[in-house]
């Protein structure tokens, strides 16, 4: 999609923006920004809106600092609110500042609401403009009400008291098919599982496992309903955890991503790489420990490589093995020993196998 200010070619890029909204953002994302722009700015925000949720945060937010101000403030209010606050966290903290200003102050609250919650918790993941509902409403009234507030992405409509303490949920295929007479407390089943808004993220993808949902609401201590996790929003989550959780295994930093400054991916990276080339200078220490061998049979310099090569493979087997542990909360801090000892063993065993397998190999060479 490249800048064209025709009007065939503005409507062309409205139809595609608009029914295809994932497929345009992967090609907006394979544009520079300044590329794209000009198609973008010549569009309604509206059309923009499903197309910013589907963006990567970091262009999503190149892109909307770039944008006239009144576009960027539509479209920071209209999306859902956890994609707004992922956008603006992409931002420096000055055009975050000034971009939250130019919001109404209920908008601006609620996202620093959202901001103030821990990065990897449930806060982050909810949405919160979700229209809540009592017992004694009619299905009627209910789908005029869904209607209004244009929930696409609901599941549930959940039922609260008269402190906003949520009680029960009505499922929306249920209400559809209910008599439009009937009162909401008629069609109300148990709410399965509930979180608090601190609760972090492996423990909401513990609770939509364990319970097969769609959607899981949000609390606060006194069991105030606060907002809503979709279960699309918790697979993105997912998928950005498992990246990070990758990128940490080799020593870069969560925060880095591909188009970040050369300045941060050096402040992020050196530390772990002068740590590698202490442990490094340590090998070979262990090495110089065996200088008079190797100088005696010279062909020993040449499984130096091997012995290098198995120490890391067996390194990362480990590492791989442990964090995933750690992410499905299979082990925590208090199992460190159990796991220190397990891997021990098994380098034990493993070393014996291997030196067993490359003795025999060394020897037939």
């Amino acid at each position: 999609m490249t800048a064209d200010t025709t009007p065939v070619a503005a409507s062309l890029n409205r139809y595609f923006l608009l029914n295809f909204p994932a497929e345009a953002a992967r090609q907006i994302e394979s544009f520079a920004a300044a590329e794209v722009l000009p198609s973008l700015q010549e569009q309604d925000a509206a059309v923009l809106v499903p197309v910013w949720s589907k963006l990567v945060p970091l262009v999503a937010a190149t892109l909307t600092r770039q944008l006239p101000t009144d576009m960027a403030q539509q479209l920071l209010t209209e999306i859902p609110p956890g994609d707004a606050v992922r956008i603006l966290f992409q931002l420096p903290a000055t055009q975050r500042g000034a971009l939250l200003e130019t919001l109404s102050p209920a908008t601006r609250h609620e996202l620093e609401q959202l901001m103030s919650y821990p990065e990897d918790s449930a806060g982050r993941l909810m949405d919160t403009r979700i229209p809540t509902y009592r017992g004694s409403m009619t299905v009627q009234d209910a789908l005029d009400s869904l209607r209004r507030a244009k929930m696409k992405t609901a599941r549930s409509l959940y039922l609260v008291d008269d402190q906003g303490r949520i009680v029960e949920r009505v499922l929306l295929q249920e209400l559809a098919l209910a008599d439009p007479a009937s009162q909401l407390h008629e069609l109300a089943r148990p709410v399965r599982a509930t979180v608090q808004a601190t609760a972090s993220r492996e423990e909401v993808l513990e609770a939509f496992s364990r319970y097969v949902l769609l959607d899981l609401p949000v609390v606060d201590i006194d069991g105030v309903l606060l907002g809503v996790i979709i279960n699309n929003a918790l697979v993105q989550a997912v998928q950005e955890e498992s990246s990070a959780d990758i990128q940490t295994m080799v020593g870069v930093s969560r925060e880095e991503r591909a188009l970040s400054s050369p300045l941060f991916a050096v402040k992020k990276r050196m530390p772990w790489l002068q740590v590698n080339l202490l442990t490094a200078f340590l090998a070979a220490a262990v090495v110089g420990l065996f200088e008079n061998t190797i100088a005696q049979v010279t062909a020993l310099a040449i499984l130096l490589p091997v012995v290098a090569g198995q120490s890391g493979n067996a390194g990362a087997q480990a590492l791989a093995v442990t964090m995933r542990g750690l992410a499905l909360r299979e082990i925590t801090i208090r199992h460190w020993f159990a796991v220190m000892f397990k891997e021990v063993r098994v380098g034990f065993l493993n070393g014996l196998a291997i030196a067993t397998t490359c003795g025999i190999g060394v020897y037939l060479w």
